[in-house]
């Protein structure tokens, strides 16, 4: 399984981006996991530059989804939603519209983490409902990450057993989310006549 992370900070020493390093430390056997770099890099999206030949960061990303069975977003709250250039990514990765989007029905899980005490829940809910619109399946698992500071250590590294435990629980329900999907999708193909 294909699973591609990307973090909604932008910041050097975000927990959200040590979250998904904790994350790709945790995964199963058999996950390949690998985080997106550079959505600083993507221009705000314009429909005029929404061309057959777009931007090569805007290619680079909608490729990077394309590729993946699975994405796992993890985002901070500003001002009780979402980052702006995160919503940026999803609207460049929507396009176009439809089935021929690299949104277009992947699942995709969100989780969060914040300094508040709500770890970035309203965030993950703005999120899922921006995904669900694009053509996304925004999955149902959720972790809130509170007290960010409080639970990784001073070289980032995810300390607390507890939300360790959860997102190992995740991990483990994307991979049987998408075993499952694949088992679906060979039951679903045509038995050719011998």
């Amino acid at each position: 399984m294909r699973l591609l992370t990307i973090s909604g900070s932008l910041r050097a020493a975000s927990h959200n981006t040590a979250l998904l390093r904790a994350a790709a430390e945790l995964a199963p056997d058999g996950v390949e996991v690998q985080m997106f770099e550079g959505l600083d890099r993507l221009p705000h999206y314009n429909e005029d530059d929404d061309t057959d030949d777009p931007h090569g960061e805007v290619q680079r990303l909608r490729d990077q989804i394309a590729a993946a069975d699975v994405v796992l977003i993890s985002t901070p709250e500003y001002n009780g939603s979402m980052p702006g250039h995160l919503k940026n990514a999803i609207d460049w990765a929507s396009r176009p519209f439809g089935p021929g989007s690299s949104l277009w029905g992947k699942p995709v899980a969100v989780i969060g983490a914040s300094v508040t005490d709500y770890g970035a829940v309203w965030a993950q809910d703005h999120l899922r409902k921006s995904l669900g619109l694009a053509g996304a399946r925004a999955l149902e698992f959720e972790l809130a990450v509170p007290k960010a500071p409080e639970r990784f250590g001073p070289d980032g590294e995810l300390t607390d057993p507890e939300t360790r435990e959860r997102l190992a629980e995740i991990l483990q329900g994307l991979v049987d989310h998408f075993e499952r999907a694949a088992q679906k999708q060979s039951a679903q193909k045509p038995v050719k006549a011998a």
